[in-house]
């Protein structure tokens, strides 16, 4: 039996950040994170599944021939198996494609891996295997198991993952979609500005495992449930001056776990630091409400209400572009989660 389907999925960029992971589960938050789920950086994946043929996956980027990406993609459907058992009987022909660079910090893991579980869960739902009522959960689940953010990639506007006793419902083992939040909040602008475009020179499996023998991880730990009550407040309240102190704190404080881990790395660039003082300099100089935050790479988010966008469009071209890898930058904005394509 032949199986057909395509699923968009979007990134999304974490508010608070998830770093580490609990031990004795698989791909188990050691903290919970939320995030603004994004609209135009996003994987559209197109999986085609012939039931009943010898186990075989081959993968395509941009239509180029990828069997680097198997390994990773096997490792998923070998966890999965147990929600799941035809996953393993048949033969995947998955072509996959990104609205942005791959591995370069814009958590093309999460967009990824969240396009193939909803891809999955649209068979299971073909086969009759996944109510229509479970469905987003299911693939949350499934997301988890591929790439931790990835969960927080099937909601929109923001995704929770990680339980929480502020979030009703929060769970280690999904996400969950969050909207009590200030209409502001809803139509956040994110460009992200392209530092560096290559591949990341320590992935983002490799740092949450560098957790397990921090030195500061269990105050970590605490510390990020502590803002998880403090951000849902701030959204809350369009308390927008709060929100920037939290989220840039833990931008910060994520680069910080990495640069003293063992071994240490650095993942900021110089340009990095350049547009993060562009940024302070242009808020203290102009009283505007603009901010940034980061994700496991050099690259910037750089986060403004809709309604500054022409204006912050223009400090962009102004002072921004420059320090951006010949000069490129994504516009994105808050969104409403992934889109079923076929």
């Amino acid at each position: 039996m032949e199986y057909k389907t395509s699923w968009a999925s979007p990134s999304n960029i974490a508010l608070i950040k998830y770093w580490g992971k609990k031990k004795g589960g698989v791909q188990l938050p050691a903290n919970p994170s939320i995030s603004f789920t994004l609209s135009n950086c996003k994987t559209t994946t197109f999986l085609k599944f012939i039931e009943g043929t010898k186990f075989d996956v081959s993968v395509s980027l941009e239509q180029v021939d990828t069997p680097s990406f198997i390994p990773k993609i096997e490792q998923f459907l070998e966890r999965i198996k147990s929600i799941f058992p035809f996953v393993m009987n048949g033969s995947y022909e998955i072509n996959t494609s990104n609205s942005f660079p791959h591995s370069s910090g814009i958590a093309s893991s999460a967009s990824g891996m969240s396009a193939l579980a909803l891809c999955i869960c649209d068979i299971a739902s073909k086969k009759g295997l996944l109510d229509s009522g479970k469905f987003f959960q299911t693939a949350s689940i499934l997301s988890r198991l591929g790439s931790g953010s990835a969960s927080r990639s099937v909601f929109g506007p923001l995704g929770v993952w990680g339980e929480h006793p502020d979030f009703k419902g929060s769970s280690d083992d999904f996400a969950i979609s969050y909207n009590n939040v200030s209409p502001i909040f809803k139509s956040y602008c994110d460009t992200i500005l392209l530092v560096h475009k290559g591949q990341k020179i320590v992935s983002s499996s490799v740092g949450h495992d560098l957790v397990d023998n921090h030195p500061f991880a269990i105050a970590r730990f605490r510390q990020a449930n502590q803002n998880m009550s403090a951000i849902k407040s701030a959204l809350e309240s369009a308390d927008i001056d709060r929100f920037i102190d939290i989220i840039e704190s833990e931008a910060l404080i994520l680069h910080s776990l990495m640069m003293s881990s063992n071994p240490y790395f650095i993942l900021m660039k110089p340009d990095t630091l350049n547009i993060i003082n562009a940024i302070w300099q242009k808020r203290k100089k102009s009283n505007v409400k603009w901010c940034f935050t980061l994700d496991a790479g050099a690259n910037v988010h750089f986060l403004y209400p809709s309604e500054d966008k022409e204006m912050a469009h223009q400090f962009i071209e102004d002072e921004l572009k420059e320090y951006c890898e010949n000069g490129a930058f994504i516009h994105d904005f808050v969104g409403s989660g992934p889109e079923k394509i076929t």
